[in-house]
């Protein structure tokens, strides 16, 4: 759908319609290789001289906003990212400065642990005698088996969450098994699942997790797999409550369809979820992999997270990774061990846990202060319906916010359409933010 132009560019100046523009494509709404207007259009439809759509467009095109390509006209300018999956591409949208970003899903960079203390340690574990030694340092599995939320046979440590959960479906699916998966959904687990050939299953989510008779019909299919975010879920905000995760996994044991189903969770928000620890390990503790992450609460650019479950899948997901990376640095698990066990850092990320769930339940008043009576939500996000998802990206990012459209995270077609908002990285301006979504929200039936 073409962007309307006259509605969104009120500042008709020349520096007026370049910055409207700029949002658009800051946005996504305007994507890479887009056509633009020919400045005889848009100066008719902004009723403005033609010279000055041409200044305009020139100001974007000094910048590398925009590019001309003469008679064929002036499009936006691709910025490929070919590193990234097609769906990671979408959810990424475009780099560039936004007043208020809630678009990036990543904790805030002020609520981290200060890693000075942890550093001094890397000495220890500087060198590897061997490769073939234990690859979890001991302290630091001892550490992790003392806080797992169930009783589990065998831990290791991984690069990442996402790390864990490839490792352990390349041991648990073949090509064109079933697997099924949130509806929404965190759009990685889309690709990954599209490369390794699987069919996906999708089961929605409710404000108590994963809803229970959708899944009854979905083991049905005898799905090889389920992927599951117990807390915080991406993007949605949603932690699974103890009863539903009872009832879940009784659902799971009673399926005959179901019955070597491995149950693959991704705790990604672990350490600053305000919600309790649950795992349907503490039920199917020979059924399930656990992944908990560390990237949220301490910091993404440490690419660790932990991986347990039955010792059978750990040792061949240990196995495998001994003929490529062989194992996660121990120089970082030195530092994750300091970080998860001293003071000052387990502090820290006590505090980051009461702010995101303090920015959580302000952003919730807000919502409501406007007409939207919302459940609070968890972790950094938190979804919102919208009336049209991109006419919504449109009108925020004229408001200087900028947030991700839904369509990446959804499993299967919808007619609904939403947004994300990252409310972990929202420090202030609850209302003004609250007030922008009420604009564009869909309104409840």
């Amino acid at each position: 759908m073409r962007p309307a132009y006259g509605e969104l560019i009120d500042d008709r100046s020349p520096r007026g319609i370049a910055a409207a523009i700029s949002r658009l494509i800051t946005a996504g709404v305007l994507a890479p290789g887009d056509r633009l207007p020919t400045v005889r259009e848009l100066g008719a439809e902004l009723g403005v001289s033609p010279a000055t759509v041409s200044q305009a467009w020139q100001a974007m095109g000094s910048v590398g906003l925009i590019v001309s390509r003469g008679r064929s006209g002036s499009f936006v300018r691709s910025a490929p990212m070919p590193w990234l999956t097609p769906r990671v591409q979408r959810m990424a949208g475009h780099l560039g400065e936004s007043r208020i970003d809630l678009s990036r899903g990543t904790p805030d960079p002020l609520l981290l642990p200060d890693l000075a203390l942890a550093l001094t340690r890397v000495s220890e574990h500087a060198e590897t005698f061997s490769y073939q030694e234990v690859p979890v340092i001991p302290e630091l599995l001892a550490h992790l088996r003392s806080t797992w939320p169930y009783d589990v046979e065998e831990i290791t440590v991984v690069d990442g969450a996402l790390d864990g959960l490839s490792r352990s479906l390349e041991q648990v699916i073949r090509f064109g098994d079933r697997v099924i998966v949130e509806d929404p959904s965190f759009p990685p687990f889309f690709d990954l699942l599209d490369q390794l050939g699987a069919v996906r299953v999708p089961v929605p989510v409710d404000a108590a997790g994963l809803d229970p008779e959708a899944l009854r019909r979905a083991l049905a299919l005898g799905p090889a797999a389920l992927l599951l975010q117990p807390r915080a879920q991406n993007p949605t905000g949603v932690s699974m409550t103890l009863e539903r995760a009872e009832e879940i996994a009784g659902v799971i044991a009673a399926s005959r369809q179901a019955s070597a189903m491995i149950v693959i969770e991704d705790d990604h928000s672990a350490g600053i979820s305000a919600s309790a620890d649950v795992s349907l390990g503490r039920w199917l503790p020979e059924r399930v992999l656990h992944i908990r992450s560390y990237s949220k609460s301490h910091g993404p650019d440490l690419r660790i997270a932990a991986l347990g479950g039955p010792e059978s899948l750990i040792n061949q997901v240990v196995a495998r990774r001994m003929l490529g990376p062989g194992w996660t640095s121990r120089m970082v698990q030195t530092i994750l061990f300091e970080l998860l066990t001293t003071s000052a850092a387990v502090s820290t990320v006590a505090a980051a846990r009461s702010i995101y769930h303090s920015r959580q339940r302000l952003f919730a008043d807000a919502r409501l202060a406007t007409g939207f009576a919302v459940p609070q939500t968890d972790g950094l996000n938190t979804w919102i319906e919208v009336a049209e998802e991109r006419q919504a990206l449109v009108q925020l990012a004229a408001s200087g916010i900028r947030v991700t459209g839904g369509t990446p995270y959804l499993a299967a077609s919808d007619d609904r359409q939403f947004v994300r908002v990252t409310v972990g990285m929202l420090r202030e301006n609850a209302a003004e933010v609250a007030e922008a979504l009420a604009a564009v929200a869909a309104r409840p039936k």
